[in-house]
C-alpha cells in the first residue's frame, strides 16, 4: 500500500504557505484544487482518492485539527472566513458588556480584544473567552432565560486560512457512539454550532421537539449535517488514525537542509544550532477493504480537538479485565440490548457517581435488573453532579440521585430488591466467580456475587501520538491529561499550549466538556491565528516597500 505524504509530486499546484502569499491566494489556489480534484473522485473508496492527492514535498498546510467533534468543526468553521459581529438591532442584557461591543461594532468578535471583552463576565467555565462567547450565543442562559444570540454571521473569504481536519469516524466525533436512549444533558439549543439553529434543522426533519433536551444520536445527525450545509466538507478526512505528532528542526545557518528528526539529547547538546520549523504528522487511513493506507503530511500549527472520551478510567485493580466487567454505557447498553442479562437474580455492580453511571442505573432499573452502585463520596457531597441540576429539568437524574440518599446499605441490613447504593464504598477487587470485594471508608469489607459490572468513572484523551503521552502539556506534568483534574494548560486567550508553541487544545482537553463553552476555544484559535497572519503580510509589505517591490 503506497505512503501518501507531503513529500511527493505536486509540487506544480500546491506551493508552500509562505509569507509572501495573500489570504486571498491561498484561498483561491486550494479552493480551486479541492473543488476540481476532490469533488469528483467521492465515490465507493473516497478516502483513499482523497488522501492520495496530498503528496506534495512543498506543501505545509497552516493548520492540521486532529479531531472532528464540535470543537473541530467549530475551528473549521471559523477558519473558513466565518465572522461573527453584533447585530445591529440586538442589546445584550449585561450592559457594560453591550457597550464594550458597541465601541467597535464595525469589526467582527475575531478582530477585538478578547481579553477587554471578557474582563469581569462569570459563567461555568474557568476560561475567560469560552465565557465571553458563551455570553454573545446565550445571553443569561444559566440564569434560565433564552434570549437570542447577539452575533450574526458573515462569511469573509479573504479570511480563509487552509486546514485539515482529521477524525476517526463521520464529523461529529464522539456523538456518533454515544448511548442512543438517553437524552443529553444540555438543551439542544446549547448543543449547536454558529449559523445554524438546532431547531430550525429538527423541524426541516419534520419531528416535533417534544422537550429542551434530544437524544445524542440526532446530535450526531446535526453535526454531521452542519458541516455538509456549511461547506466545510473539503476540509474533513475520516477515517484517519493518528500515531505520531512531532516537531521537525532544521540547522539555523542552513536554509536547504531538509528537515529532521532529531533526538532531545541531541538537541540539548546542539540546541543552538537547531530552530523549531513545522510538525510532523503521521498516521495511517482505514480504507472501505479493512487495509490501512499510512500517510504524513506537515502542518505550522496543530490544534488538538480531541475530546477526553477516548479511553476510559480503569480502578487499576485485581480482576478488573475479567469479561463480566464493563467500562462504557455501550457495552453495558449492547449487553441488555441482547439478553445477556435478562432474567438474572445477582444485581448488576455500578461504579461511579457522575451522570453517566446515573445513565447506567436507570438503564438497568429500566429493564427491571436489580443494582448494587458503588461511590467513593458522600450523598451530601456539594461537588456531586446532581446538586448542580434543576430538578424540574432533569428528573431522571434527581430520581437517581433521591435513590441515592435513601435506599443505602447500613451495616447491618441486606440488599434492596432493586437498589442498593454504597456511599463512601470502593471496590477492592472482582473475582473469577463473578464476585466483588467492596470495602467501606471504615474499613468493612463486604462480598456480593454479580451478573456484572459497569466501571464508569470517568475517562481520558488518548494522546500517544504526542511525546509522552501528552502529559508534560498539563498543569501537572507527571500526570495523565484529563478534563477536570489535569487539563491542558493554555495561555486562556489564544489557547495555545503554554509548554509548545504552534499546539492549541480546546474543547475537553482544557476543561471545557460543554458544547456551550467549547466553542470558546475556536474564537480564541482564530484570532491568534489571524492576528499572526496580520503580522507576516505587514512585515511582507514594510519589507517590499524598503526593496522597491510592489
Amino acid at each position: 500500500m503506497p505512503v501518501w505524504c507531503c513529500r511527493c509530486s505536486l509540487a506544480g499546484h500546491f506551493r508552500n504557505y509562505s509569507d509572501t502569499e495573500t489570504e486571498g491566494e491561498i484561498f483561491n489556489s486550494l479552493v480551486q484544487y479541492f473543488g476540481d480534484n476532490l469533488g469528483r473522485k467521492v465515490k465507493a473508496m473516497p478516502l483513499v482518492e482523497e488522501t492520495s492527492l496530498l503528496e506534495d514535498s512543498s506543501v505545509t498546510f497552516p493548520v492540521v485539527i486532529i479531531g472532528n467533534g464540535p470543537s473541530g468543526i467549530c475551528l473549521s468553521y471559523m477558519l473558513s472566513g466565518y465572522r461573527p459581529y453584533l447585530s445591529s438591532e440586538a442589546i445584550h442584557p449585561n450592559t457594560i458588556l453591550h457597550s464594550k461591543l458597541e465601541e467597535a461594532r464595525h469589526l467582527s468578535i475575531v478582530d477585538q480584544d478578547l481579553e477587554y471583552l471578557s474582563e469581569g463576565l462569570e459563567g461555568r467555565s474557568s476560561n475567560p473567552v469560552a465565557v465571553l462567547f458563551d455570553t454573545l450565543l446565550h445571553p443569561d442562559a444559566d440564569f434560565g432565560y433564552d434570549y437570542p444570540s447577539v452575533l450574526h454571521w458573515k462569511l469573509e473569504q479573504h479570511h480563509y486560512i487552509p486546514h485539515l481536519v482529521l477524525g476517526k469516524g463521520p464529523p461529529g466525533g464522539a456523538w456518533h457512539n454515544m448511548e442512543g436512549s438517553m437524552l443529553t444533558i444540555s438543551f439542544g439549543s446549547w448543543m449547536e454550532l454558529p449559523g445554524l439553529k438546532f431547531k430550525d434543522w429538527v423541524s426541516s426533519k419534520r419531528r416535533n421537539l417534544k422537550g429542551d433536551r434530544v437524544m445524542p444520536e440526532e446530535i450526531a445527525r446535526y453535526y454531521k449535517h452542519y458541516v455538509k450545509v456549511m461547506g466545510l466538507q473539503k476540509n474533513f478526512r475520516e477515517n484517519t488514525y493518528i500515531t505520531s505528532i512531532s516537531r521537525l528542526y532544521r540547522d539555523q545557518d542552513d536554509d536547504n537542509s531538509q528537515d529532521r528528526d532529531i533526538s532531545t539529547k541531541h538537541l540539548q547538546i546542539e540546541k543552538s544550532n537547531f530552530i523549531k520549523r513545522n510538525w510532523e504528522i503521521r498516521g495511517y487511513q482505514r480504507i472501505a477493504d479493512g487495509s490501512h493506507a499510512p500517510f504524513c503530511l506537515f502542518a505550522e500549527n496543530v490544534a488538538l480537538a480531541t475530546g477526553t472520551l477516548d479511553s476510559p478510567a480503569h480502578l487499576e485493580i485485581e480482576g478488573e479485565d475479567f469479561p463480566f466487567v464493563f467500562h462504557s454505557m455501550p457495552e453495558f447498553g449492547a449487553a441488555i440490548n441482547k439478553g445477556k442479562l435478562r432474567g438474572k437474580v445477582d444485581p448488576v455492580l455500578i461504579v461511579g457517581s457522575g451522570l453517566t453511571a446515573a445513565d447506567a442505573v436507570l438503564c438497568a432499573y429500566n429493564s427491571n435488573i436489580p443494582v448494587i452502585h458503588v461511590f467513593r463520596r458522600r450523598v451530601t457531597d456539594p461537588s456531586l453532579i446532581f446538586k448542580q441540576l434543576p430538578k424540574k429539568l432533569y428528573p431522571e437524574y434527581h430520581k437517581v440521585y433521591h435513590m441515592m440518599c435513601t435506599h443505602s446499605c447500613s451495616v447491618d441490613s441486606n440488599l434492596l430488591s432493586d437498589y442498593t447504593s454504597f456511599p463512601e464504598h470502593h471496590v477492592l477487587s472482582f473475582k473469577s466467580d463473578m464476585k466483588c470485594v467492596l470495602q467501606s471508608v471504615a474499613g468493612l469489607k463486604k462480598i456480593f456475587k454479580l451478573s456484572a459490572a459497569v466501571v464508569l468513572i470517568g475517562s481520558h484523551p488518548n494522546l500517544s501520538f504526542l511525546k509522552d503521552q501528552g502529559c508534560y502539556l498539563g498543569h501537572k506534568s507527571s500526570q495523565p491529561i484529563t478534563c477536570k483534574g489535569n487539563p491542558v494548560e493554555i495561555d486562556t486567550y489564544t489557547y495555545e499550549c503554554i509548554k509548545e508553541a504552534n499546539l492549541f487544545a480546546l474543547g475537553p482537553l482544557v476543561g471545557d466538556n460543554f458544547v456551550r463553552f467549547l466553542k470558546g476555544g475556536a474564537l480564541g484559535v482564530t484570532r491568534c491565528l489571524a492576528t499572526r497572519q496580520k503580522k507576516k503580510q505587514h512585515l511582507f509589505v514594510e519589507r517590499g516597500g524598503g526593496d522597491g517591490i510592489a
